[in-house]
């Protein structure tokens, strides 16, 4: 089973898409929009989820890092 959370690889001017549980939820620039993207969806303690590997998946890349390529 995967992540329901992926974060893609960086995209050529910044940032990395966010998928959750399939759906494009937006590009993040920094973990501040991926917390924002995360508790949109309801998820309230999204800051505790971020480095949690059966939420988050991060694809393309290291963790916690959105600068272009």
């Amino acid at each position: 089973m995967s992540a329901p959370i992926v974060v893609h690889g960086m995209s050529r001017t910044g940032g990395r898409r966010v998928t959750i549980n399939g759906e494009i939820a937006g590009l993040a620039h920094d973990d501040r929009d991926l917390v924002e993207f995360l508790r949109r969806a309801g998820l309230g303690d999204a800051w505790d989820l971020l480095d949690d590997p059966h939420w988050i998946e991060w694809r393309g890349g290291r963790a916690h890092r959105y600068e272009a390529a």
